[in-house]
């Protein structure tokens, strides 16, 4: 089944003029992430991980992502975020049961970050720069970059021999579900 943005979806509406219920749904699985260069949109993926997606909203509502950092970001893979310490170790203190689907790993795609155990997945998440196929099935997707990917790609990269540990990294500024924003 082929689906299209959500975002191009309400550029159509808007242009028509056009404003339906359908839209404050569609506004409730949309997610703003708020960078030093601008702007991210995710569409959130409740039809692939709807426990996932839950925990995320419940996260994001509560501010939890406000003010966190990208502290592990390799060129032509990856940023990785959500950690509340800042260096891989921290959470929110509340592990997930996986929901791996057959929704591929490419480029803009939003999954979970998580340790050897399949259900440990907690708060923090990645965005994918470029493919990384040898994920699938492997991790929980929750989401898509549908707008301001160019923003992704510019958050500062990490060392390669460190893992991709960042040494003063980009943060996320805010974060907010678009029904929240007035």
């Amino acid at each position: 089944m082929s689906r299209k943005p959500l975002s191009a979806a309400l550029a159509i509406a808007a242009v028509l003029g056009l404003a339906t219920t359908a839209d404050a749904a569609d506004k409730d699985n949309l997610i703003y992430m708020e960078l030093k260069t601008g702007r991210v949109v995710i569409e959130t993926r409740p039809d692939l991980a709807p426990g996932h997606v839950a925990r995320i909203k419940e996260l994001v509502k509560q501010g939890f992502y406000d003010g966190v950092v990208f502290h592990r970001v390799i060129e032509g893979f990856m940023a990785q975020t959500g950690d509340p310490l800042g260096n891989g170790t921290g959470g929110s203190g509340k592990k997930l049961k996986a929901e791996f689907s057959k929704e591929p790993h490419v480029r803009g795609t939003v999954s979970m970050a998580r340790a050897q155990d399949p259900n440990s997945a907690d708060s923090q998440f990645f965005i994918c720069f470029a493919d990384a196929k040898f994920l699938d099935n492997q991790y929980t997707v929750w989401g898509r970059v549908i707008e301001g990917m160019d923003n992704i790609d510019k958050v500062k990269k990490g060392d390669r021999n460190q893992n991709g540990s960042v040494r003063d990294p980009d943060k996320i500024i805010k974060m907010q579900l678009a029904s929240d924003v007035k």
